[in-house]
Order: structure tokens, then sequence, then C-alpha cells
């Protein structure tokens, strides 16, 4: 589950829990928007450490080297 996803699923859970009025019998939509909050927070959190520890984040220092400029000149004696 990506950020995107995780922000998706927040969002709708969201407007579940706030926004919808409706009522259902044998199913609470409040409470399904809260467990939609809640699953899409932890998948935001887990895609953050993940990015955070593998996306290609470096947090080290880093060390360039120069390499010394070697040019070859061929002289041609009948020049």
């Amino acid at each position: 589950m990506g950020m995107a996803v995780s922000l998706l699923l927040i969002a709708v859970g969201a407007i579940m829990r706030f926004a919808v009025t409706a009522d259902a019998s044998g199913f609470n939509i409040g409470t399904a928007g809260v467990v939609l909050m809640i699953v899409g927070g932890i998948g935001l959190v887990l895609s953050i450490i993940f990015w955070s520890s593998w996306g290609g984040f470096h947090r080290g220092d880093t060390v360039a080297v120069a390499q010394p400029v070697t040019t070859t000149h061929t002289h041609d004696p009948r020049a």
C-alpha cells in the first residue's frame, strides 16, 4: 500500500465517519469509516518508514575522490 492509497483510505474513512448520515441495518457506516482511517494511518506510517529506510535517501557523508587528469600526447617525428 503506497502513500496515495493510504491518504485515499483516510479521506474515504473521514467522509464515511463525519459526512454520511445514512443509516443501514446491521452495518454502522461511522464505525467502518473509523476502521478505514486507522488502516490508512497505519499504511501511511509504514510507507514513510519504508521509503525513509530504503527509498534512496542516504544520511551518510559522501566522499568524492578526484582522479588525476592524465593526457597522452603522441609525437609524430615525421611532422
